[in-house]
């Protein structure tokens, strides 16, 4: 109960804190106190005395500072006016700087001595009121930066968010078709093994409908997914065909951005197997370390590939996709290799699953 309520004071204090007019008054009041602390130091002055004359001196910076940021800083320096910006901020510091002179000769008629004094230090006046306006010049650009560099992250952060869930949009009914696909093969031939690929195909959708929605998924789940997609392509090949899914290492608590493996796997089945090759094979080894993870996939080709009909626009899109997946999740955390000769297509890469 005292954690909770510690909690809420803790929460309530910083909302309280973080309100502009509060902080602002904050430090005015803190610049207060060590101005009036510094005379009564430095002349001896009592208190109220040296108060007094800290209020007045701290009123005049604050309308230096706040005619500065709320009106000099947008209407000229932000619009690059800057000979602009420079003179008047020149002659807002010459025009007040003398009015404080004044107002503490009056506040001094008691004290000829401090009228006199107060005349001939009156240059040295102009000082502090010149670096007390520019450190809000120069405060005002850097939070300015900072600002432009919050909402310059939180808009590429929003973009990324949006293209991957755009690309990913584009993924699922990608495979979701393709296995559809190879359902329907299976059940023209009126096969026994119907129930097990539905029980196959319902894993998969679950998978792709609800698991896949997380920014990243167990290792696990992603190699049970890859194995399911390669044994209903194995039950659809046919004995013609040689599919080997090798893991070396320990698939444990390793996390990895979903959807991530099986483009290159189709793309291997899609180009390597469907062009009536008599004897094609597809070899799959998964190297699994704590920390990192290597995908090699070696696929035969046939010699000569059919003229493909351009007019279909479905198909082709996985490998496009996961490179652009590759460049916004693993940012200089992979390594792609592609290569392919007369008689294979092999793919090669190797992902750092370091956050």
């Amino acid at each position: 109960m005292s954690t909770l309520v510690g909690q809420l004071i803790h929460s309530r204090a910083f909302s309280v804190l973080s309100q502009r007019i509060v902080y602002h008054t904050l430090f005015w009041a803190l610049l207060l106190s060590a101005f009036t602390a510094w005379e009564m130091l430095d002349s001896g002055q009592p208190l109220r005395f040296a108060l007094s004359n800290q209020i007045i001196t701290v009123i005049i910076y604050a309308a230096v500072v706040y005619f500065n940021v709320l009106y000099l800083i947008p209407n000229y320096l932000a619009q690059k006016r800057f000979l602009t910006y420079f003179g008047l901020f020149v002659l807002v510091v010459l025009t007040v700087t003398p009015i404080k002179v004044v107002i503490y000769y009056f506040k001094f008629s008691h004290l000829p001595e401090a009228q006199g004094q107060l005349v001939h230090d009156m240059n040295w006046f102009f000082l502090p009121t010149f670096l007390i306006a520019g450190s809000s010049t120069l405060g005002k650009i850097v939070l300015d930066w900072v600002r432009h560099l919050r909402e310059m992250q939180e808009l590429e952060t929003q973009t990324m968010q949006s293209e991957l869930r755009f690309l990913k949009s584009q993924i699922n009914p990608h495979f979701l078709f393709n296995t559809l696909n190879n359902l329907y093969a299976l059940t023209l031939k009126k096969s026994d093994l119907a129930p097990e690929i539905v029980l196959k195909l319902s894993e998969m959708m679950r998978y792709m409908l609800y698991e896949c929605n997380e920014k990243q998924v167990l290792l696990t789940k992603e190699v049970n997914y890859l194995q399911n997609y390669l044994d209903l392509e194995a039950l659809r090949q046919g004995k013609s065909v040689e599919i080997s899914f090798d893991i070396n290492g320990r698939v444990s608590n390793q996390k990895i951005a979903p959807l991530m493996f099986i483009p290159f796997v189709e793309n291997s089945f899609k180009h390597g197997l469907s062009h009536h090759i008599s004897k094609g094979y597809v070899k799959i080894r998964l190297d699994v370390e704590e920390h990192t993870v290597r995908l090699e996939i070696e696929n035969s080709k046939p010699e000569s590939l059919p003229l493909q009909d351009h007019s279909r626009k479905s198909g082709g899109i996985g490998l496009v996709n996961v490179r652009r997946r590759l460049d916004l999740l693993y940012p200089g955390k992979y390594e792609l290799r592609i290569k392919e000769a007369p008689m294979n297509y092999t793919i090669d890469l190797t992902l750092n699953l370091e956050s």
